[in-house]
């Protein structure tokens, strides 16, 4: 399958940006409403208020990119920094958040955490489209439960 970057369909690369914008959502969900409210509990939130900013500018880019035509000239230098917004905001988790996480909590529990993110990202998949959900959350970072 090409990526997004590597096609020029159109078609394609709509359909390529839905299901980009299905697997974002449904993991920076599954993180605002499971993982991370488990973690901020073990005193970890100036590394968790600094990933609900960057879900925030993640959020502001799928939304910008799912109202914009993939032919636009902006489509493509704006998936790209999608593209590295998202690696950024996966690699401060790896070095910083997810080292307390395993310090902090136990494995069973952490096991725990990671059946109910996965039965929350499958139920969204399942309900359809969650990528559409994504325009309206796009005015402040989503609150610390």
């Amino acid at each position: 399958m090409k990526t997004l970057k590597e096609s020029d369909d159109p078609g394609e690369q709509a359909r390529l940006l839905a299901e980009v914008g299905d697997e974002l959502t449904v993991h920076i969900t599954s993180e605002e409403e499971i993982f991370y409210p488990a973690v901020n509990e073990c005193r970890t939130e100036d590394v968790l208020l600094e990933s609900l900013e960057e879900h925030l500018s993640l959020k502001r880019l799928l939304a910008d990119l799912l109202e914009l035509p993939v032919e636009a000239q902006t489509f493509a230098p704006k998936f790209q920094v999608l593209k590295e917004q998202t690696e950024h905001h996966h690699k401060e988790e790896e070095e910083h958040l997810f080292p307390k996480v395993k310090q902090m909590i136990p494995a069973e529990q952490r096991a725990e955490l990671g059946e109910r993110m996965l039965a929350l990202q499958v139920r969204m998949k399942i309900e359809g489209d969650p990528r559409e959900a994504v325009a309206d959350q796009t005015d402040e970072a989503a609150p610390l439960k």
